[in-house]
């Protein structure tokens, strides 16, 4: 008994002093345990470009130190898009050796830069409204992963929109919609706030993509949730997207075309407004393409003209008597009775 005893007390001292250690030929050999470690970085964190333009968003991988173990397994590259639901991502490309694949709407659009062997950079091409937002670029090696997020923004101006029907009558969806049919998306918070920090003023709740109603407010007063407030975008909160109903505020880009107003002999009726622009090349106007001529091009005209939403509206860019004494602004006229011969049209022709 006593020598089992001995036997078990010699087995227990030999684990407890060998540890991480292996014994071969009177040599100690120190296995280790965490192996080269992977670092992913951006060098920028956001870039900036605008729509029909080309992007890359940086990402680049190392390893904190060498190893004999390292650069042995394949490199596995994933890009993603993170979306307001954070439990949620979009797949935008994957590459592991010669086997590359790209997602949905960016097929085409997307390839590796391949700079240097440990880039993993992305190019985006004929970037479109749909792209901005937050990318995460993931770079995995054997059991080793490691991940840096980019923000991709975009030039542009966000606009406050409302239907024929009037003031809050869109839930989210046809919110959604609407700006879809204005040549524009559903505009973001940072959006938003930017727009503001700009001097966007409205005193009209609307829905913001991550499903959020807001108003940007840069002269406090008492309608717009009181005159002894501080300036900045008032937050409603979450609201039901299919019962809720509130206005939209909607963000455009660049466009690739040319926006004018139509010289025409006589005033024009809406179906009028719309044969004309058909007869030169071209289509009725949008909303999103009057901001975005009026914003990124300074485009200015005194002329109230039909768009094609049956609003009617003028962009001026240097304010004067007559035509929007105060700031410059696209002005709004309404959504007057479209057999009214009384104005003239904004029109369209995008260039192949």
């Amino acid at each position: 008994m006593k020598s089992l005893l001995f036997l078990v007390l010699i087995s227990i001292c030999w684990a407890e002093h060998t540890g991480n250690y292996t014994l071969e030929h009177d040599r100690i050999i120190h296995i280790q345990e965490n192996g080269p470690r992977l670092l992913v970085e951006a060098e920028q964190t956001k870039v900036f470009s605008h729509r029909g333009g080309n992007i890359t968003l940086p990402c680049k991988f190392y390893h904190d130190h060498t190893s004999a173990g390292s650069g042995t397994h394949k490199i596995r590259v994933k890009w993603t898009k993170l979306t307001s639901d954070y439990l949620k991502e979009v797949d935008v490309f994957v590459a592991m050796g010669l086997h590359q694949k790209s997602y949905g709407n960016y097929q085409g659009r997307v390839f590796l830069k391949k700079g240097s062997e440990n880039d993993a950079s992305l190019v985006i091409t004929d970037i479109t409204l749909e792209d901005y937002g937050r990318y995460k670029c993931e770079v995995i090696e054997g059991l080793e992963d490691d991940i840096a997020v980019v923000s991709l923004d975009l030039q542009g101006v966000v606009f406050p929109y409302f239907p024929r029907l009037g003031r809050y009558n869109l839930n989210f969806h046809e919110a959604q919609q609407a700006c879809l049919d204005q040549d524009s998306v559903i505009a973001s918070f940072d959006q938003l706030y930017e727009a503001w920090r700009s001097g966007l003023d409205w005193c009209n709740a609307g829905w913001l993509n991550d499903g959020s109603v807001q108003y940007p407010i840069t002269k406090p007063r008492e309608p717009c949730g009181g005159k002894n407030t501080v300036p900045g975008v008032r937050n409603y909160g979450f609201w039901d997207k299919d019962k809720s109903r509130y206005d939209v505020f909607c963000f455009t880009s660049n466009f690739n075309g040319r926006f004018y107003y139509l010289i025409h002999p006589t005033k024009l009726t809406y179906d009028e407004a719309v044969q004309a622009c058909l007869k030169d090349g071209s289509q009725i106007a949008k909303v999103g393409q009057i901001f975005a001529a009026w914003k990124l091009l300074g485009y200015d005209r005194c002329d109230a003209g039909w768009l094609a939403d049956g609003s009617v509206r003028y962009p001026i860019s240097r304010p004067r008597r007559r035509c929007s004494p105060d700031e410059a602004a696209v002005r709004f006229v309404g959504f007057p009775d479209k057999k009214h011969k009384l104005y003239g049209v904004y029109c369209f022709r995008a260039y192949n």
